[in-house]
């Protein structure tokens, strides 16, 4: 019985080239979300190093098996799919640490905008009692 014929070496075939399938997908949908200018460059980055590093685990058969040894995993595309799990992990974390720093921008462009709001209002309600200030000064008094 040869390699080629069991059905192990077809399931994991036809894995690989599912993920690589995927891979080619997650490449192509990025790039259309960057020419479309639905997604910047500096996010699309992380999204194309996903995608390459699936394709080329995928497709380099041996380099995935050295991985998942030294990784202490048996089966070689669940290495792949914990390779993909960690890389959508540290993008979490890295849109966690980009929402956050939004958070502090906008809570002080509200503070800046209130602060500048009251003195607006201020220069508004003082020049409106300087004006009545000095026509009461510029007018003689009745008695």
């Amino acid at each position: 019985m040869s390699l080629s014929a069991t059905p192990l070496f077809a399931a994991i075939v036809g894995q690989r080239v599912l993920v690589i399938a995927v891979a080619v997908v997650i490449c192509t949908v990025i790039f259309e979300l960057i020419r479309r200018k639905h997604l910047m460059e500096r996010y699309a980055i992380l999204w194309l190093t996903l995608g390459v590093t699936l394709l080329v685990l995928a497709a380099w058969k041996g380099l995935l098996t050295t991985l998942s040894e030294a990784a202490g995993i048996y089966y070689p595309p669940a290495a792949l799919f914990a390779v993909a799990f960690l890389f959508v992990l540290a993008l979490l974390l890295h849109f966690s640490i980009v929402l956050s720093r939004l958070s502090d921008q906008n809570k002080i462009l509200a503070q800046r905008i209130a602060l500048l709001q009251h003195r607006l209002e201020e220069k508004e309600s003082g020049d409106g009692g300087e004006t009545k200030d000095k026509s009461a000064l510029s007018e003689p008094s009745p008695t």
